[in-house]
């Protein structure tokens, strides 16, 4: 039997690798004996998008829970989605800690509001929260609208408001979040998929 220099070293391995692990008292045996259940079986599995920056890798959530009405379903593993054409299934470390960050006791999950001059936040409702935002923008572009220039041509310009877009949203609804921004007259508009 001819052994090239690779298999002796393969032999070797495989023999020393074998003898220490039954020296430390584990058998292959009771090893081998116990069938667990894959954590992922019992799942479900929601597509999505990750939030973080402008790559939009496209994400694999798996939750538990029992789907009944009054249980809400708890995230516990994220990965990389295979079929998804932007990461195809890689995740960068940020992505791939995102169980971290949805779990964080830190995370601000309803809208806030902070009184001119206040120093605390208080919780408001979403309603509220874009209520105040479609005020306080419709306040701003009446007060600084510009219709024409100085030498007469219609312009329409808002120029005291910027708008940055989020860079997870498709295609179709950065196109919607343009016309609407332009139609507003707003130039300062930029997508966060360019910073």
């Amino acid at each position: 039997m001819q052994v090239t220099r690779r298999q002796f070293f393969k032999f070797c391995a495989s023999g020393l690798g074998g003898s220490s692990v039954a020296l430390l008292g584990f058998s292959p045996d009771n090893v081998q004996a116990e069938v667990r259940e894959f954590k992922l079986t019992r799942s479900t599995e929601t597509r999505n998008t990750c939030p973080y920056c402008s790559v939009s890798c496209g994400l694999i959530m798996h939750s538990l829970g029992d789907k009944s009405k009054n249980a809400e379903a708890s995230i516990f593993h994220i990965e990389g989605d295979p079929d998804h054409p932007v990461n195809r299934g890689t995740l960068c470390p940020k992505g791939a800690g995102l169980v971290d960050f949805i779990h964080s006791p830190n995370r601000l999950k309803y809208p806030e509001y902070r009184a001119p001059g206040s120093s605390t936040w208080q919780r408001i409702s979403w309603d509220d929260a874009f209520s105040k935002v479609a005020r306080l923008m419709k306040d701003d572009r009446d007060k600084n609208f510009i219709v024409k220039n100085a030498d007469g041509a219609t312009v329409n310009r808002w120029l005291s408001a910027g708008f940055l877009a989020a860079s997870a949203s498709s295609n179709e609804s950065g196109y919607i979040t343009h016309k609407v921004i332009r139609n507003l007259g707003m130039l300062a508009f930029d997508n966060q998929a360019r910073v």
